[in-house]
């Protein structure tokens, strides 16, 4: 059976992981470990949210999630016959928020947040032997975040932080119907900011705050279904319940309140075909899909769960290169914020492009 292992249905980069739940961006897919021999790619995402909501008390609150760009890139190799390694860079985790287009008496007019992260994953893959392998590694992720939040007089920015988590997992496949079944375990993070908190009431105050990034699951899978034709599945688990954002002064102002929680863990699913056309092109086409976990969600990130449709191609420019691209249309969950705002009929368009070769 001849089949393409084109996975277009994450071309457009971080265009559906970025409104997963929580502040996933990327997915922290591990794709690259499973390239055939010397193997390196570069991408980049841009992703035009449009976030708008209503309060009856406040008024509108404007677009509030601006656009932002997303760029990764992987490096593989074989060390051994049964042995091979692989780096990736990513941007796992990000939040970027802006209430300047609130009108006046919107209680968060003017407010901005910002989580900025990069992931570096080195990683080791093990063929046992019949189709089975193993993998893990590390990774080392850099993480910053600053907030405005006027109507409390109130600003908040972190220290620049690196910290160290682990993956496992295991992989099953049959080249011979593009057949591929891998499980990956990421490990939480744990990073202990230095905070520097600002306001009318309170002064400037440093103080220790830690932030505990989710452990999560990614289930991928693919198989060949007919000739020149793959069938994708893949799956997402990441336990958000356990991210807390809870600066001491900010607590202090709003008599216990918490900056950032999250209502519940979150999972969300794709499923897609890909199919080659000729020796030159291929395509694809896959839905995206997340429940909401209910409640109220935060001011910072008035959106739960989402559906997806994305549509990718790509060209083998060589035999050894190939350029891919996608797009993604993104409708946004409906969500209830804390200060009676209602954030309804809301989506983003993310657009992707990947340069790839083998070696």
């Amino acid at each position: 059976m001849k089949t393409t292992t084109l996975l277009a249905a994450s071309l457009a980069v971080g265009s559906t992981s970025a409104f997963a739940g929580g502040m996933d961006r990327s997915g922290q897919s591990i794709a690259p470990i499973f390239e055939t021999g010397t193997y390196v790619e570069l991408s980049f995402g841009s992703i035009s949210p449009e976030v708008t909501g209503t309060s009856p008390v406040y008024g509108y609150s404007g677009d509030m999630a601006p656009s932002y760009t997303q760029l990764s890139g992987a490096y593989k190799r074989d060390l051994t016959d049964a042995l091979s390694m692989a780096i990736i860079v990513d941007q796992p985790y990000g939040a970027d928020v802006d209430y300047g287009d609130a009108e006046a008496g919107y209680l968060l007019q003017n407010s901005t947040a910002t989580v900025d992260t990069v992931g570096v994953t080195a990683i080791l893959r093990y063929k046992l032997g019949n189709g089975f392998s193993v993998h893990g590694g590390i990774r080392n992720l850099s993480s910053s975040g600053e907030v405005s939040l006027p109507f409390l007089t109130y600003s908040m920015e972190t220290s620049d932080e690196n910290d160290w988590s682990w993956l496992a997992g295991v992989a099953y496949e049959i080249p011979d119907i593009a057949l591929r079944a891998s499980l990956t375990y990421h490990s939480e993070t744990t990073i202990d900011f230095d905070v520097t908190e600002s306001s009318i009431p309170l002064g400037t105050n440093v103080s220790q705050m830690e932030v505990v990034m989710p452990q999560s699951v990614n289930f991928d899978f693919q198989t060949g279904i007919a000739a020149d034709t793959l069938l994708m599945f893949s799956a997402r688990w990441a336990e958000w319940t356990e991210t807390v954002i809870d600066p001491n002064d900010y607590n202090t102002l709003t008599g216990g309140g918490i900056l950032v929680d999250h209502n519940g863990d979150t999972t969300s699913y794709s499923l897609g075909i890909g199919r080659r056309f000729n020796d030159k092109w291929s395509g694809s086409v896959a839905i995206g899909y997340e429940d909401g976990t209910g409640g109220l969600s935060g001011n910072l990130s008035p959106r739960d769960g989402y559906t997806s449709l994305t549509v990718g191609a790509k060209y083998q420019i060589t035999e050894q290169t190939a350029i891919s691209g996608g797009v993604s249309y993104v409708w946004l969950g409906d969500a209830s914020t804390s200060i009676l705002s209602e954030f309804e009929d809301n989506t983003a368009i993310g657009v992707g492009l990947k340069l790839s070769h083998h070696f």
